[in-house]
């Protein structure tokens, strides 16, 4: 069975060309003063959940996410990764559509050439754009 890996993401690059994913969209809007006060205690909540719950790959490679480095990288999660992972995504895409920010699921059994991998996710610099389309 091959492995398909799942991201959630901006259907439109940004200025650098990379496509934000789901959780820097929600912390964009929540850095621009956006959220309501419960939206903003669900972010606040399920990112210290999200960050206790699996590695940082910055804390095992510091430039992982180096833009000269490795340009564009991105996360994407493991189709395989335990569903209590995926829970919370529901939540953030609600935040999103509520203030009108497109997120889309792309799916992908190779999103790029891979520069970090652990059980639930992967860091990868894409082969190509990766939009809707997949």
């Amino acid at each position: 069975m091959d492995v398909t890996y799942v991201r959630y993401q901006s259907p439109t690059p940004n200025s650098r060309g990379a496509f934000t994913g789901i959780f820097g969209l929600v912390n964009n809007l929540a850095r621009d003063g956006l959220l309501t006060p419960a939206e903003e205690g669900f972010r606040r909540t399920n990112n210290d959940w999200y960050d206790a719950s699996y590695t940082d790959p910055t804390t095992v490679d510091p430039t992982v996410y180096d833009r000269a480095i490795n340009p564009l990288a991105a996360s994407w999660f493991r189709s395989g990764a335990a569903d209590w992972l995926l829970a919370p995504l529901p939540g953030y895409l609600q935040i999103l559509h509520t203030h009108q920010v497109a997120c889309v699921e792309v799916r992908s059994p190779d999103p790029g050439r891979i520069i970090y991998s652990d059980d639930h996710q992967i860091v990868v610099v894409p082969h190509r754009d990766f939009r809707q389309d997949g």
